[in-house]
């Protein structure tokens, strides 16, 4: 019987250290971990938006006539990563 006790002592002694490194170990790398997920969010994001994706970018359409010069457009008003908002 103290075998038996024994056995699930040492067990129980292994799944705690693994459950404390496990944390550790995010704890250490949550930032890079954070970046990834953020990236692949926006893949996934922008990838779902097809012909759509350059909407915040610069627009070489003109907007008159041929005489009139083109004006580039800056999209919509809505955050890019770029505008330094914490993304």
């Amino acid at each position: 019987m103290q075998k038996l006790i024994n056995v699930l002592a040492l067990a129980s002694f292994a799944v705690s250290g693994a459950v404390v490194g496990g944390g550790v170990y995010l704890y250490l790398n949550r930032a890079s971990i954070i970046d990834g997920v953020k990236s692949q969010i926006m893949e996934s994001v922008t990838g779902s938006l097809g012909g759509f994706g350059g909407l915040g970018g610069e627009s070489t359409l003109p907007l008159g006539s041929d005489n009139s010069p083109s004006i580039p457009q800056t999209g919509i008003g809505l955050p890019t990563p770029s505008s330094g908002l914490g993304f």
